[in-house]
């Protein structure tokens, strides 16, 4: 059985890694293990370099048979987190989240060792969790028991070219524009729910980064 360690922001996260992504890799033999960033107990978020970097190290170097990654969203990350500054200036999605991430490994590196490093998986969410939930719009809606909602989450959708490149300003992040049409909505219940009725294979075939992340995982061996 391959281990992965995998560091999530907040509860929404964790729950989905739970309810959606462990069952599809527990059938390659890959075992998803998922944690709250920070000290046991907490709810996650404020993910802050210094936090994320104790918690790699905790993985990496104390567990030296398994893998490691990470699942935050680009959204809402302090301006000081490596390489965040700089991504605001890239001009697509792609080009931001490239930026950020090799910023992030080159610390990492710095501080872990580029032996302990060959078993990190960095990945961050663009823009936010939530967005891989408008790769299907009727589904979502099911999902979360609100089927009026469909035309209106279908006209987001159309708005962007994937659901990963959905922006991340205060008042449009998918999450907000989640909220603003239900107020209901509870990002980790609501979430996973609507995750579960869209499936995996919707979402990867709408979101690449998110599919690239998830290949990458399946092509892991075990740690020699």
């Amino acid at each position: 059985m391959i281990r992965v360690h995998v560091i999530c922001e907040g509860q929404t996260e964790e729950m989905f890694i739970n309810e959606v992504l462990a069952q599809a890799f527990h059938h390659l033999g890959i075992y998803l293990m998922p944690a709250l960033i920070g000290k046991p107990g907490h709810k996650g978020g404020n993910f802050r370099f210094e936090r994320l970097l104790t918690d790699v190290e905790k993985r990496l170097l104390g567990d030296r048979q398994a893998y490691c990654t990470t699942f935050f969203d680009f959204y809402g990350l302090p301006e000081e987190f490596p390489g965040k500054a700089n991504a605001a200036g890239k001009n697509s999605m792609d080009e931001k989240a490239d930026c950020l991430l090799e910023a992030m490994v080159e610390r990492l590196a710095i501080e872990l060792g580029d032996d302990a490093m060959r078993r990190f998986i960095p990945y961050v969410q663009m823009y936010e969790f939530e967005g891989l939930l408008f790769s299907c719009p009727r589904r979502l809606a099911t999902g979360i028991n609100q089927p009026n909602l469909e035309d209106r989450f279908m006209h987001i959708r159309n708005e962007f070219e994937t659901p990963e490149t959905i922006n991340n300003s205060p008042m449009t992040a998918p999450s907000k524009r989640l909220k603003t049409l239900y107020a209901g909505y509870d990002k980790p219940l609501h979430g996973s729910l609507a995750a579960i009725e869209i499936g995996l294979p919707a979402i990867r075939e709408q979101c690449s980064r998110f599919d690239t992340w998830l290949s990458e995982m399946e092509a892991l061996q075990p740690v020699a």
